[in-house]
């Protein structure tokens, strides 16, 4: 596997939305709406970070992070997902690449750190955890997580970009 992690480009649209898409197919909490999601969060231009996993020709994987607003006023920082492996190759590390690499590019834009809604035992191994004062409506505390990078993290509700409510 000679696995590359780089920026995308806009011939890469396609291929991220069907990797994305049949990522989540089988997803037990997936809206299904993860694809429209990428699709609306670049066109409206919220996409801070995207990055996709190639191997050879192939598109393995993807990770976008968008900015998110947090009520205490709290600017940079960022929210991680959707982060799409498709399914033939999950549970091979394409994800945990992908994770890094997005959160290093965060950190080299100077942002204040990230937030993800997600499975705690996998995102804690990136320094994710969840974080009293720090809330999204709506989802059990315990996988909303954040990571500050500059050591202090905000209190208040987060809220994401409308491009999260995309249904198609």
């Amino acid at each position: 596997m000679s696995l590359q992690i780089r920026p995308e480009v806009p011939t890469d649209t396609d291929a991220i939305a069907r990797l994305t898409t049949a990522a989540f197919r089988t997803a037990p909490h997936a809206s299904q709406t993860e694809a429209f999601i990428v699709n609306a969060l670049r066109r409206a231009g919220q996409l801070t970070v995207s990055l996709v996993a190639q191997d050879g020709d192939a598109l393995v994987g993807h990770v976008a992070v968008s900015p998110v607003m947090i009520s205490s006023g709290a600017s940079g920082w960022h929210g991680l997902g959707p982060l799409s492996v498709v399914p033939p190759r999950q549970g091979q590390g394409i994800g945990a690449q992908l994770v890094r690499a997005a959160l290093e590019a965060l950190r080299r834009e100077g942002a204040a750190g990230c937030v993800v809604l997600g499975e705690p035992a996998y995102y804690g191994r990136f320094g994710f955890a969840a974080q009293p004062g720090l809330v999204l409506p709506g989802v059990p505390p315990e996988y909303f997580q954040a990571l500050a990078f500059d050591g202090a993290c905000p209190v208040g509700t987060v809220s994401y970009h409308d491009a999260f409510n995309a249904t198609a």
